[in-house]
């Protein structure tokens, strides 16, 4: 299935909608589990999820049936004039050692414009060796719509991006990002599919940045009650059906959410039309930009 499962909550508290807080190791182990078991192959991760890679490390089997995609911290502070390719073997090996992994399906880098950076050239150098030294099967970057996409696409061979898309998010649907993604040969995984778990959330429960927003939200889910469905039915119907992505990655908090997933994924919900609630709005659709403390 094209399910995967995100462990950002194994690490620390995340997610506007997270009211539980970091899940516990008893219940992570739980659902790597329960995700094994339901046939869910890839795992994301990132060095900057708090504790979720030495988690991980402590929980997962020797011999385990998953991909694992990690993601690099900023490579280049304000105040560095050099970098080195050596520099990303010694990030890469800091996190394999936590992840107590020989090696990774996938490594990105959670800040994409430093590939345009002056050090680019190195860092890529640094990631294709990677590669060669076996410790990642494939490397790419982790992207948000705004950034400049198709330069990097152009510049670099990208092996495996990760993109925010959801219902709200069309946009790299639309303008043919994807597509073009698929037609190069770039394995695409999509993330941000509950928006953080705002398209999950009553609309009146909001925190007060979002009340702009409340109009759409409630439109949202008048359409899904009409038609006898939950809005996290809505959401992975929706990703799941968009043959440009190959997998996209969910976070829990519980086992029962993860159950509630798979039980989705098997029973998806067709012909519907989200069209019209695609926006353009970074403030909504990036959640980097929300101001809710």
């Amino acid at each position: 299935m094209k399910l995967g499962l995100g462990t950002v909550q194994f690490g620390m508290n995340y997610g506007v909608s997270n009211t539980g807080g970091q899940t516990s190791l008893e219940e992570a182990r739980e659902i790597l589990d329960l995700a094994e078991e339901s046939g869910i192959s890839v795992i994301d991760t990132a060095a900057v999820y708090g504790e979720s890679e030495e988690v991980l490390g402590k929980l997962l089997r020797k011999r385990h049936s998953f991909r694992i995609t990690t993601k690099f911290p900023a490579l280049i502070p304000q105040d560095r004039c050099s970098f080195e390719s050596n520099e990303v073997v010694s990030l890469m090996t800091e996190s394999l050692k936590r992840l107590g992994q020989r090696n990774v399906y996938g490594l990105l880098l959670h800040r994409a414009d430093e590939l345009l950076s002056p050090y680019g050239d190195e860092i890529m150098k640094g990631l294709q060796k990677c590669k060669r030294m076996g410790l990642a099967e494939k490397v790419g970057v982790s992207v948000y719509a705004e950034d400049r996409i198709n330069e990097l696409i152009n510049s670099y061979p990208i092996d495996l991006i990760q993109v925010p898309v959801n219902l709200f998010d069309q946009r790299l649907v639309r303008n043919g990002f994807l597509n073009r993604c698929q037609s190069m040969g770039i394995e695409v995984q999509a993330r941000s599919v509950f928006l953080q778990g705002l398209l999950c959330m009553e609309p009146y429960n909001l925190p007060a940045y979002f009340r702009p927003y409340v109009g759409r939200l409630q439109s949202f889910h008048r359409y899904i009650s009409e038609r006898g469905i939950t809005p996290v039915e809505a959401a992975l119907s929706f990703v799941d059906g968009l043959p440009e992505i190959d997998a996209f990655v969910c976070g829990v908090n519980r086992c029962d959410q993860l159950r509630q997933l798979v039980a989705s994924m098997r029973n998806p919900a067709k012909g519907l039309d989200f069209s019209k609630f695609a926006s353009t709005d970074s403030s909504l659709l990036n959640p980097s930009l929300w101001k809710t403390s």
